[in-house]
């Protein structure tokens, strides 16, 4: 148990010289090598940092109870955010010392360096179904337990939060109705969702519930009892009851009295569960019906996702061509401009109609089935064919295009590669363009502040002898006002 104690503490210790170097813009310049990227997620690690020690100011300064909950789980998604940004950070060094590290010939195979597209995957209709004892829901009988829930996703260095949703026996299913798009996902993504929970009914004050607990049992044990006591249970820099639910061993959070989000379920989705349709999912499910934040989950997560890679939705290549006439003068040949887009080679008469959304005068099929070759166009020419066949009705049609150079026979020849091995490695997605109905761009911040908001009530700063005010004016800096504005400027 001491060396385990022991570990502990220099993790702890770790944890804390690694953000301190962070602080100080020390991390990037010892640590990793300065790339772009790399001065990228620095950025958003040191405004993540800002962001939390914003929220534990919230967090220490707010008095009403749905503000409080608000201010956590801040607190919570900024610490998760800064653990996904520092372990993408390493993984980027890892690659890079990979990079620099010769292979021998015989390790790599043809397609090794192939690197399939990215694209967008999107979780939308989130929805948590609830099981609870028919004593609660239809008699209406027992204490009315209410939570504060809310879904962190991640898929790589993306992390998104929806938003905070109250839960009781009225409800049947918890339900989110945001439309979480990911930008960057490679096929083999995992989206990791987490449903964290909050027991709504504790007291959050500086006298919460443990502190009074705490003081009762030391008027029963005595003054020396009593005085140990109330020492194990204040919170410390390093304890749960401090971090607001983020990670202890490696990202201390001072110490704000206030709630604790905890991990009630979770599940991870990858390439296989992507269908254009509303599916169910398992979801493993944390703690038990002792804990306060303990909600009756079914057991069950059902939403839709959906991707969407570049390949499908994207130009791949473009370029001139010539097509021969199917059944027609074997010289005919027509002067087209193609594009590869999705399962189709698009071909239009000329480059503006793609901008002018004309119809394309053919189109040619390239999908999973489709055999692609190139042929010499006769034995004088330097320039070859393309033959492109696919399957109709049990009948083969091959369409013949060529170029006006060998190197751009090689790039129509690479692209076309390319696209397979996108396919293949996007599977499903790429037999039909999946729906992705993006989520409608937030509105800019209005002139006035929002009604009800934290900031709203603390602006004007009334005199302290107004009933209702929700912080005094002496309780309040200037920096925690101009980290308020930050904070709801950003959340627009």
């Amino acid at each position: 148990m001491f060396c385990r104690n022991q570990t502990a503490r220099a993790t702890v210790a770790r944890g804390s010289a690694l953000e301190m170097e962070i602080r100080r813009g020390k991390f990037r310049k010892s640590v990793f090598l300065d790339t772009s990227q790399d001065s990228d997620i620095q950025k958003k690690i040191d405004h993540e940092i800002r962001m939390r020690d914003g929220a534990c100011k919230l967090l220490a300064a707010c008095s009403q109870k749905d503000q409080t909950l608000e201010a956590a789980k801040s607190l919570q998604t900024c610490s998760t955010r800064i653990m996904a940004y520092m372990s993408e950070l390493q993984r980027m060094k890892e690659a890079q010392v990979m990079q620099k590290v010769p292979r021998r010939s015989s390790d790599a195979g043809p397609m090794d360096d192939r690197l399939p597209c990215k694209g967008k995957v999107a979780i939308s209709d989130l929805r948590i179904p609830l099981m609870w004892k028919d004593t609660e829901y239809f008699k209406n009988k027992g204490e009315l337990h209410r939570c504060a829930v809310f879904c962190l996703l991640q898929l790589g260095g993306e992390i998104f939060d929806t938003e905070m949703v109250i839960v009781d026996r009225t409800l049947t299913d918890i339900c989110f109705d945001n439309t979480i798009v990911f930008n960057e996902a490679s096929p083999g993504f995992d989206l990791r969702v987490e449903l964290y929970s909050c027991c709504s009914e504790d007291d959050y004050s500086a006298g919460s519930t443990p502190r009074k607990l705490a003081s009762k049992l030391s008027s029963s044990l005595g003054r020396s009892a009593g005085k140990k006591l109330r020492a194990a249970m204040e919170p410390g820099p390093c304890s749960p009851v401090s971090n607001g639910g983020a990670t202890p061993l490696l990202l201390p959070v001072p110490s704000v009295p206030g709630p604790k989000y905890h991990l009630l379920a979770h599940t991870t989705l990858s390439l296989s569960h992507a269908q254009d349709s509303f599916r169910t999912h398992d979801l493993t499910i944390s703690g038990n019906e002792e804990c306060s934040y303990w909600l009756p989950l079914y057991g069950s997560m059902c939403c839709r996702l959906a991707a969407q890679p570049h390949c499908m939705t994207q130009q791949m290549m473009s370029g001139c061509l010539k097509v021969k006439q199917l059944g027609g003068d074997p010289q005919s040949w027509t002067k087209v401009y193609a594009v590869l887009k999705g399962t189709s080679l698009f071909c239009y008469h000329q480059q503006e109609d793609v901008e002018a959304n004309v119809e394309p005068a053919c189109t040619i099929a390239i999908n999973k089935e489709t055999r692609i070759r190139a042929s010499e166009k006769d034995p004088h020419s330097k320039v070859q064919n393309i033959c492109i066949s696919n399957h109709y009705g049990g009948e083969e049609v091959t369409h013949t295009l060529t170029t006006d150079s060998r190197e751009d026979t090689h790039r129509w020849m690479e692209a076309f590669w390319q696209h397979f091995y996108d396919m293949s490695q996007w599977k499903q997605c790429c037999d039909d363009l999946m729906k992705i109905e993006l989520p409608s761009p937030r509105k800019p911040a209005p002139l006035t502040p929002k009604q009800g908001s934290l900031y709203h009530e603390m602006a004007p700063l009334a005199t302290p002898s107004c009933e209702g005010l929700l912080l005094q004016e002496n309780a309040v800096s200037a920096e925690i006002r101009a980290l308020l504005s930050s904070y709801y400027n950003d959340s627009y």
